[in-house]
């Protein structure tokens, strides 16, 4: 898609295209509830409060693009034939995922991996996928079922992390002329998704991921191979490989409500510590309480309907405020749909 579209007609193809990934999404998401016998009511208000979420983003998603802080062209990078090629390979483990949840077996990981090489809190089958994060299948079905799962809104909630990066990377003076190429480290990084969206936007930057899980990185380097300039590890985020102050952003998309409160404090340390004095922190996490009762419905029923042991612990343990008391100066908390993303920088 062309990023030199008339106005009317950019605003006329982009809505386009997420009507057509909510119907579809919202399509399969009844078929599932009811395969797998259950209900979701919410009150009118709590599920208008949603709608109002999600045509607040898509707004911001394309004024962002409009404004420069990103590509027009990212707002249509979606890899349609990627997910349709894989759509039905996620629909035919929809009944193990169920039948997992029904019998609460959070424990149905692969026999061939080492799990004395991951944490306790690791080895286990988040939101009951098949293999944990534990295989090239669940590498390869990840990205999918997250856009089913977010109604085709996880890259628009992922492109929120790019404004702040944008607008930080214009503000530094001596990084322009030099040879000095800002350093990216995107903790957590999974499949690669957020690094592609981030090199799609800004090519000539060093981009380096961590990810616990060897195969999510190895998917990853597939994805990411016209990066000029991308390294990518698995190590534990807990102790990252990296000496102290080489970063100029640091980012993570969705991996503290995933975590036990003692290991989200000891990345929360190891970022502070890899990024550089007045370097920027960008985080997207699952929505608090504190950014608006409103989506409380949706936030508890997801803690009941996938396997978060540590969600509801994530709820109490405001991120800006953790923090704020790790060391961070915290610019900007921001409601994003179903999520929220928070800035911050290590103080000079």
């Amino acid at each position: 898609m062309s990023s030199a579209l008339p106005t009317t007609a950019l605003r006329t193809a982009y809505f386009a295209q997420q009507r057509a990934m909510l119907a579809q999404c919202l399509a399969a998401h009844g078929i599932l509830r009811r395969i797998a016998g259950v209900e979701m009511r919410p009150t009118s208000s709590a599920e208008h409060a949603v709608r109002r979420r999600y045509a607040k983003l898509l707004q911001r998603d394309l004024a962002n693009a409009q404004a420069g802080l990103y590509p027009e062209r990212l707002l249509f990078q979606l890899p349609v034939s990627e997910y349709a090629r894989l759509f039905p390979k996620l629909v035919g483990d929809f009944p193990r995922s169920i039948r997992r949840a029904k019998q609460k077996n959070y424990k149905d990981l692969p026999t061939d991996v080492d799990l004395t090489a991951y944490p306790p809190y690791y080895r286990r089958n988040f939101h009951w996928q098949t293999d944990g994060y534990l295989s090239e299948r669940s590498a390869e079905l990840y990205d999918v079922g997250v856009e089913f799962l977010f109604l085709g809104m996880a890259d628009v909630m992922r492109r929120q992390v790019i404004p702040p990066i944008t607008r930080f990377l214009n503000e530094q003076p001596m990084r322009r002329g030099t040879n000095h190429s800002a350093r990216v480290l995107d903790v957590a990084c999974g499949t690669g998704s957020l690094l592609r969206l981030l090199g799609a936007a800004k090519p000539d930057l060093k981009y380096f991921g961590v990810d616990l899980s060897p195969y999510y990185i190895r998917h990853a380097k597939k994805r990411l191979r016209e990066l000029a300039d991308v390294t990518l590890i698995a190590e534990n985020a807990e102790c990252l490989p990296f000496r102290d102050a080489y970063f100029d952003v640091v980012t993570s998309v969705h991996l503290f409500h995933e975590l036990p409160r003692n290991a989200r404090r000891n990345v929360y340390r190891e970022m502070l510590r890899v990024l550089r004095p007045g370097g920027l922190l960008v985080i997207e996490d699952s929505a608090q309480p504190a950014d608006g009762q409103e989506v409380s419905f949706f936030l508890e029923r997801f803690s009941d309907d996938f396997h978060e042991p540590f969600y509801r612990d994530y709820l109490r343990d405001d991120v800006a405020t953790a923090l704020g008391e790790t060391g961070f100066i915290v610019h900007n908390s921001e409601p994003c749909f179903v999520a929220k993303v928070v800035v911050a920088r290590r103080p000079n």
